[in-house]
Parts: C-alpha cells; structure tokens; sequence
C-alpha cells in the first residue's frame, strides 16, 4: 500500500504540484514537438524513482514514465476542446490503473489479489450502489410527489447538479460512518440545509419545501444504513 502511496504522490507532483500551465499549453500547441512534455515525462520517471528509494524500482520507473508519456500523447492528438474534460478524466484514471500494475507486478502479485481480497467487493458494491442506483431509486421514489414549481426552479441550476451533490453527500456520509466520524453528518446536513435554505424561502412553496425534505432524508438514511452495513461486514470480515 505504501508503494501505491508513494507512486500516487510522484503523480500527482509531476502532473499538477510542478507542472506549469506554460508546459500544458506548449504541449497542447506543438503535442510531441514540444520539448516540455519530454521534461515532463522525465519528471515523473525521476520522481517516482527518488520517491520509492530503491534501486531495483528504476526500470519500473522507466516504465511509468514511458507509460505516462504514451498515455499523454495520445490525449494530447484525440482531444479537442469540447472534449477536454472527459479526456482528462480518462488520462487520469489510466494513469491510476499504471501505477495499481506497477506496483502488482513489483511486489510480485496478480490482478487476482484484488478477486480475492473480500473487503475491496464489499468496499465497491458499497460505493457504487451510492451513486446512480440510489439516484434513480430515489426519484422514482418521489415522483409521485413532484411539484409543478420544481420545473421552474430548476430552470436556475445547474444540469444534474442535484443529482452530482446527492452522490457526493452519500459518498461522504459513508466515508464518515467508516472512519467513526458520525458527528461529520450532522454538519454535512446543517451545511446542505443552510444552502437550501434560500432557495427554499424564495420559493415560496410548501410543496417544494416538503419535495426538497423528503428526497434528502432519503438519501441520507440510505447513504446511513449503506454505511452501517458495510462498517458490520467489514468488522465480521477482520
């Protein structure tokens, strides 16, 4: 884990901490005629080297920062600039996925740890199951109740906001309950309903009022109860 840990960091240093927006542009503008993505490259090869510390570790950091120059050419020659949010996501995650091989292949472990490992498919039926599941469950739920003027008032938001902030709320009520932080989700509620609160007395609607309570309450006692399972298995499984 540590490793991971280390190699996270020199990523993170190389392609956000000490990466100036002047390389990204040039990179952007002349892709592999541009001198600074080399720099770049050698950069994170440098780093997770210095990083790791051990000798035997410096053709696996070659190879990561082989990899993350291919990675970051092809990106640089598909992206365009409608594009270039899902394509930094993307990068990103491929990134992530090098560094999860190098580090299996260094320490002599296979992609089947992970199969084997009952903790991560608990960990990951239990975060996945926060976030579009829920969702949908959640509006079929209360649409049933929508309110005419819920139409209108989302004419002022932003697209699917709603739907990114419920996922994040219960995606962090989850982490709080794991790590025994239960008193975080009495703030993350005040905080959600300070915000709403505006909305809510500008409305003007009972009904909206109690539509808005109602899909929240929902979800955080999902978000609580998905938590507090997986916390049990978690605990029978150690």
């Amino acid at each position: 884990m540590i490793l991971f840990v280390k190699l996270l960091l020199a990523h993170l240093l190389g392609d956000f901490i000490w990466q100036p927006n002047s390389w990204v542009a040039d990179k952007e503008i002349k892709k592999h005629k541009s001198i600074y993505l080399y720099a770049h490259i050698i950069l994170h090869g440098v780093l997770a080297a210095i990083l790791v510390g051990e000798i035997y570790f410096i053709p696996y950091a070659i190879l990561i920062a082989i990899t993350h120059g291919i990675i970051d050419l092809i990106k640089l020659n598909f992206q365009k600039n409608k594009t270039k949010r899902t394509w930094f996501v993307v990068d990103q995650i491929v990134h992530i996925l090098i560094l999860i091989a190098v580090v299996l292949l260094y320490e002599n472990k296979n992609i089947i740890y992970f199969w084997q490992n009952n903790e991560f498919w608990i960990l990951l039926t239990g975060f996945l199951l926060a976030t579009k599941p829920t969702s949908i469950f959640i509006k079929t739920i209360i649409s049933i109740w929508s309110p005419e003027s819920q139409n209108s008032h989302q004419d002022n938001s932003l697209a699917n906001a709603g739907n990114y902030i419920g996922i994040l709320e219960r995606l962090l009520i989850i982490c709080f309950i794991l790590t025994s932080h239960f008193e975080a989700i009495g703030f993350l509620l005040a905080a959600k309903s300070i915000f709403r609160f505006g909305d809510l007395k500008e409305a003007k609607d009972r009904k909206l009022t109690e539509y808005v309570m109602i899909g929240t309450l929902i979800s955080f006692g999902i978000a609580i109860v998905s938590g507090l399972i997986i916390q049990a298995l978690l605990l029978r499984l150690s």
